[in-house]
């Protein structure tokens, strides 16, 4: 019998993953913000009435809000979403004015804004540093112990004893990498580069899909091609070696979502596949039926998931503030404000539309819409 987490379970668990991620992400803003002497007003977690609030000695007001899907800093200055000037900041008196979010030269305020991913980026890193000092890196040889009769392997051509050191331009250092880079291109035809003693050959191999479920009911397409590996090592790590293997884990993750987000793009992929917070709480609570350090690696891969899609340039988001900077830094000045407050306005729109999507895709996932359809049938 498959044992699932309760509601209570669930709930829990995904305030315990995504409430730190939201606090470290907004913290990331807040301290740059103070590094380069701007004032914040507000300091929230969640949107809407607040729950619990502070003000502090620098005037910061911290508070919770009921609706805890995300947060945000406010700065003094920053006041609407293009940040535009005002007719109120202008009349600010010049030493306050100075400690304003506007008053900042566009780097400053592009590594503002861009310190909240950022943050997320580095969260990961440690976590990843932390596990492999407790457990050690899994490393198998990217040698191929055995091929699969009538597996996509044999048929492009790939023997036992072949060691594969690229695949589809990405670099294979050990037998975990392959399957990382595989599983998301089912069906999708693929390049590797092959050692074959010293000769190297270029081959090209098409996965094949293979639909899996967890032990959840989660349903996944995943690539195989259909090649067997030789012992793994638990290799433990000198402190020196813990950052790299944490960059490696870290740009491979980070790979993996742009892979996936541009197959949906492309059409390669489902847009069914897309999930949103009612997902994400969801793993959450059966992640954490699975002890605490698969919790903590979870934990790890939502930063990156939220650093990650809060750098898209989209306008509300981190990415599209960056989008605008960088354009105000090569044109030497900002965009018109009729042309922000229209983008922001845009962006606005798509994120509500996405949150619907997503939602609905999760309520199906659940069973929901079946459900309904089974009891008007």
């Amino acid at each position: 019998m498959i044992e699932t987490p309760g509601v209570v379970m669930t709930v829990l668990s995904f305030f315990l993953v995504i409430g730190p991620l939201i606090f470290i992400h907004e913290m990331g803003h807040y301290l740059a913000g103070r590094a380069f002497g701007v004032k914040a007003d507000a300091f929230s977690i969640g949107f809407g009435r607040e729950l619990v609030g502070w003000t502090d000695t620098r005037g910061t007001r911290w508070r919770v809000a009921w609706l805890p899907l995300g947060g945000y800093v406010k700065f003094a200055g920053d006041m609407n979403p293009a940040s535009v000037p005002t007719a109120d900041w202008l009349a600010l008196p010049p030493e306050e004015r100075a400690r304003t979010f506007q008053a900042k030269p566009v780097w400053q305020r592009f590594l503002i804004v861009a310190a909240g991913p950022a943050i997320n980026f580095a969260l990961a890193i440690l976590i990843f540093m932390s596990i492999f000092a407790i457990v050690g890196e899994g490393r198998t040889p990217s040698t191929v112990a055995a091929v699969m009769p009538g597996s996509a392997a044999q048929q492009a051509g790939i023997r036992a004893g072949d060691r594969i050191t690229m695949i589809a331009g990405q670099g294979v250092y050990r037998f975990e990498d392959i399957g990382d880079i595989v599983r998301h291109r089912a069906g999708e035809p693929v390049r590797l580069d092959v050692y074959r003693g010293q000769q190297k050959l270029h081959l090209t191999a098409t996965p094949a899909t293979d639909l899996q479920r967890d032990r959840f009911g989660n349903e996944f397409r995943i690539g195989m091609l259909g090649i067997a590996a030789g012992r793994q090592v638990t290799v433990p790590l000198a402190f020196a070696e813990l950052p790299g293997a944490a960059l490696r884990q870290t740009v491979l993750m980070t790979r993996t979502m742009v892979d996936t987000l541009w197959q949906i793009v492309s059409g390669r992929r489902s847009v069914r596949e897309l999930g949103g917070p009612l997902q994400i709480a969801r793993l959450s609570g059966q992640v954490a039926t699975l002890g605490w350090l698969d919790f903590v690696y979870f934990m790890a891969a939502i930063s990156i998931n939220l650093g990650f899609m809060n750098l898209l340039p989209i306008p509300m988001l981190d990415g599209g503030h960056l989008f605008f900077y960088a354009i105000e830094a090569v044109r030497r000045k900002p965009l018109a404000p009729v042309a922000q407050e229209w983008a922001f306005r845009s962006g606005l729109v798509l994120l509500l539309g996405f949150m619907v999507f997503v939602t609905v895709n999760d309520l199906g996932s659940f069973g929901l819409w079946r459900r309904l359809a089974g009891l008007i049938g």
